[in-house]
């Protein structure tokens, strides 16, 4: 029986990586895994899922596996979705319908929270409707879990007003405990 995931990180948990690599476990067991992402997330050029640690993949976007037939989606064993908190509500419940219609698991990685700590949208219907969520997990400067992303200006200082989607890696956002993110502390104070 097929399920819905929901696997969330702050920024820097290996997320992509992990996604990249579970398409890989079903391929080497000679499965079809279907990669796809939400077609605002273009930082790494449309149609690649790259990872931190120089992972690349091709894939398709949400928008466009919204348009395939279900002898299409079928032909595969899993979908997997990357950065999933850019889903609308919409594109959520067409892939729990993947899962409860078509019965091929769907996987998604992405972001719980935005830097002032506020739900994304798919993130929140993920939340509501993922038959699985699993945490993965990085740890903030200090050795806590770090559970908030941190966005960053360009002197190093964490910014706490913006608009909610800002594309960026490392040079616009950490990861910290819930903690210092309250208190804007984006690494050990200096003695």
């Amino acid at each position: 029986m097929a399920k819905l995931f929901f696997r969330y990180g702050s920024m820097g948990s290996s997320k992509t990586a992990n996604a990249l690599m579970v398409a890989y476990n079903y391929l080497e067991k000679g499965q079809r895994a279907l990669l796809a992402k939400p077609a605002l997330d273009n930082r790494d050029g449309e149609g690649l899922i790259v990872s931190r640690i120089g992972l690349t993949r091709p894939c398709i976007s949400v928008e466009r596996l919204m348009g395939m037939t279900q002898e299409e989606i079928c032909s595969y064993d899993c979908v997997i979705v990357d950065e999933a908190q850019f889903c609308t509500k919409e594109q959520v419940a067409f892939l729990s319908d993947i899962v409860d219609v078509y019965d091929v698991p769907v996987i998604c990685y992405g972001l719980r929270t935005d830097f002032q700590r506020n739900l994304f949208e798919g993130s929140l219907w993920l939340l509501a409707w993922a038959d699985r969520i699993e945490e993965v997990k990085t740890v903030c400067w200090c050795g806590r879990a770090a559970t908030c992303v941190a966005r960053i200006d360009e002197n190093g200082e964490m910014v706490t007003e913006g608009s909610q989607v800002q594309l960026g890696g490392n040079d616009s956002y950490t990861s910290v405990c819930r903690r210092h993110h309250k208190l804007g502390l984006l690494h050990a104070p200096e003695a």
